[in-house]
């Protein structure tokens, strides 16, 4: 089986469609407005329309407050919500009922798997641990932290992913989906077509 690859932080119609066109099953769309991807939701609503039957479409956030993440799902009709800020499990038991949810957690030194046990989520989603950050670093972390953890949920990788690493980085951690953002793009907000498709077609190209 090969893992499912999401390109997230979507600003744009054009890369939308490319990332679709070479393979991706998930596409992201950031939703906090202190990220250089921001994506206003009316404007994502408008390329979801496009692109929804080829590929999730997965709204990013950070510390929202509940009804105000019901109204986006509402508006932009995506399909799985990514709580990346610092959301309590009894946030994401009030939306499990409403849309799939993924939990982010940062993995940095002091990661312990222990926190997981507290949230009941449809995915989990590590990413790299820098202090005030939320995401779309460009840094790796310790995969070696997580190792094993596939095997008793889905796990979405991330963390400065790219076309070089990212074979190793399935290997290693055997995820469910690698996620990918700064890695395939020329800067913040503008994928790189070149990019994506290799970074996809290397992703598909290791079966686990």
């Amino acid at each position: 089986m090969s893992v499912l690859v999401k390109i997230c932080g979507i600003t744009n119609f054009e890369d939308a469609i490319n990332s679709v066109e070479s393979g991706a099953d998930m596409l992201g769309f950031v939703f906090y407005k202190g990220s250089k991807r921001y994506i206003e939701p009316e404007k994502s609503a408008e390329i979801i329309r496009e692109v929804s039957s080829f590929a999730l479409c997965v709204g990013v956030f950070v510390n929202n407050d509940v009804e105000e993440i019901k109204r986006i799902i509402d508006q932009t009709m995506i399909d799985v919500v990514q709580l990346s800020g610092d959301e309590s499990p009894d946030v994401c038991e009030k939306l499990k009922s409403y849309v799939k949810v993924v939990k982010s957690f940062k993995v940095g030194d002091n990661f312990s798997e222990k926190i997981l046990q507290n949230y009941d989520v449809d995915y989990v989603h590590f990413d790299t641990f820098i202090d005030g950050e939320f995401g779309g670093t460009g840094k790796t972390f310790n995969w070696d932290k997580i190792v094993g953890l596939s095997e008793k949920y889905k796990v979405i990788l991330s963390g400065g992913l790219n076309s070089e690493n990212v074979k190793d980085a399935i290997l290693k951690v055997k995820p469910y989906a690698v996620d990918v953002s700064s890695g395939v793009e020329d800067f913040p907000g503008k994928k790189n077509f070149e990019k994506i498709k290799k970074f996809i077609e290397n992703a598909k190209s290791v079966m686990i």
